[in-house]
């Protein structure tokens, strides 16, 4: 199954539930996924730019879209982003298709 990464930031409400009622979210986060048909890989409080960070594993794209969109509409994130993964193994293939298209692609201006 393809591998989601994504970024969440907390509302002020959702760091307020945290610091209200300080649980291990991962099993809340876990359900979520496994409902939406995915597995949850990993799930790491971080610093910096993101207050956490989700690593899942889903069938399709939309369905990685599709939890974020829950927990924004909960009022507990401000901002989430999500990305494809690919591990690096898995992402040869792509730069093989693209090797082979190069010759045929002309750069604006051009």
């Amino acid at each position: 199954m393809p591998l989601f990464i994504s970024y969440v930031s907390y509302s002020n409400a959702g760091i307020k539930g945290m610091v209200d009622k300080p649980v291990d979210r991962t099993s809340a986060i876990g359900a979520l996924v496994e409902k939406a048909g995915g597995k949850l890989q990993g799930a790491f409080m971080t610093t910096g730019q993101h207050d956490a960070v989700l690593v899942t594993e889903f069938p399709d794209g939309s369905d990685a879209i599709a939890i974020g969109m829950v927990a924004a509409a909960a009022g507990a994130v401000s901002k989430i982003e999500t990305v494809r993964a690919w591990k690096m193994s898995e992402f040869k293939s792509i730069a093989e298709k693209a090797s082979k298209l190069v010759s045929t692609y002309v750069p604006p201006g051009k």
